[in-house]
């Protein structure tokens, strides 16, 4: 007989869940997101103290300020999470939605209806906010979920998923249709990518490396989420203190996530009345900046920018900057290095504006508003499942609707093909 192993065993569960969850009610999930919401509220102080134990190995194995604080938890962020379960349990369910619907000429009707995708395994980093914003997700949309997460965040998640598992199925959630690998083994990561007897989709969230090995190796089909190499253009008609202030959120808020801006380019015609006081504000805050000639007339400290800066995704205090002479360079710039998550200009021209989210290819592109803004729970998504930077079937942040499919449902009367 055929000994499986651990990682088998559990997709094989989180397959035969599936299957049972896809029927489960909207009654039943909203119930069971509410209960997880209040769980992990009630078991906060456990969920802190695994955390805590979490950030102090990684603050002995040498993690960066900027990824300790991905990995930290604090009372709010939990609250956060919890605010996000509850969101979720407010959305319109996906499953059974009816898409379209007509009579064919031979008088087949025919439906077209949302469906779940079946099984999703999440492979994460050092985000313990993940596990719970993966896990309400995948239920509300009918679908059983395997999490594996990264060593960094071991304990965290555990806990986690542990509380919420457990409230999940109490409400009356399937057994199983939460998974979660325990295993920090990279070996864990590559055979969970290869089940594609059991597991129909796979989301990679973390760095380019994590992500690329993935798609790469995986037998299951992958949607790639999360690099963002994001730009802010500050054209020659913007407003300079709206710029500082967007440019300067856009990088120093949250540096580590994928939303936040990696490069700053800046229109010739106003550079010279708008980078120093802008690059005094970044030096003051802590960033390193790299930036091309032009830029280092304006500030000594600047050093200078080569090409892999602006393909980089730093994720910390680090910052290219370029000038360019208009916005069509501005452009071909984005089109040359960026990842097609997010990219905003500043102009108060609405030719400018226009051309910019007419001509440049991202999921999100804006206008006079900081690019941190890309988040499922920003854009009243509840939570998000990641920041998908393809283009099919889901692109942006992805929420309910990008985690199903569509099923025909055909009815007749006797019909025949000739």
């Amino acid at each position: 007989m055929e000994v499986k192993s651990q990682i088998e065993e559990q997709a094989i569960a989180a397959n035969k869940a599936a299957r049972s969850l896809a029927n489960v009610s909207t009654i039943v999930k909203n119930d069971a997101l509410k209960a997880m919401a209040e769980a992990l509220c009630l078991c906060k102080n456990y969920i802190l103290e695994e955390n805590k134990t979490d950030m102090e190995s990684a603050r002995q194995n040498g993690m960066s300020e900027s990824m300790l604080d991905r990995l930290m938890l604090t009372e709010g962020r939990i609250e956060g999470m919890a605010e996000g379960l509850r969101q979720v349990a407010e959305l319109a369910d996906p499953v059974g939605e009816v898409v379209s619907g007509r009579q064919l000429a031979n008088g087949l009707n025919l439906t077209k209806v949302r469906v779940p995708l079946g099984v999703i395994a999440i492979i994460y980093e050092a985000r313990p906010n993940v596990t719970a914003d993966a896990i309400g997700l995948c239920l509300k949309s009918g679908n059983a979920v395997i999490l594996k997460g990264g060593s960094e965040a071991i304990r965290s998640n555990k806990a986690i998923a542990g509380v919420l598992t457990e409230a999940a199925e109490n409400a009356g959630i399937p057994k199983a249709a939460v998974q979660f690998i325990d295993s920090v083994e990279r070996a864990a990561v590559q055979e969970l990518i290869r089940m594609d007897r059991y597991v129909d989709v796979v989301i990679p969230r973390g760095g380019a490396g994590l992500i690329n090995m993935v798609v790469q190796n995986s037998s299951v089909p992958v949607i790639q989420t999360g690099v963002g190499v994001c730009h802010t253009f500050v054209d020659e008609n913007a407003d300079l203190v709206m710029a500082r202030d967007i440019a300067f959120n856009a990088k120093v808020s949250r540096p580590a996530v994928c939303n936040a801006m990696e490069t700053l380019l800046v229109h010739e015609k106003i550079a010279a009345d708008f980078l120093p006081a802008m690059l005094k504000r970044y030096f003051d805050a802590g960033v390193k900046i790299f930036g091309c000639p032009q830029t280092k007339t304006f500030d000594t400290r600047v050093e200078p920018a080569t090409e892999e800066d602006w393909a980089k995704e730093y994720g910390d205090l680090r910052l290219s900057v370029k000038i360019v002479k208009d916005i069509d360079e501005a452009i071909d710039h984005i089109a040359e290095y960026g990842t097609k998550h997010s990219e905003a200009i500043v102009t108060r021209s609405y030719e400018s504006a226009r051309k910019f989210q007419q001509n440049v290819d991202a999921a999100a592109v804006y206008v006079n508003a900081s690019t941190r803004f890309t988040d499922g729970f920003e854009f009243g998504f509840g939570a998000e499942i990641g920041i998908s930077t393809q283009k099919l079937h889901a692109r942006g942040p992805m929420a309910l609707p990008e985690l199903t499919s569509v099923k025909y449902l055909i009815n007749g009367t006797g019909q025949i093909r000739g």
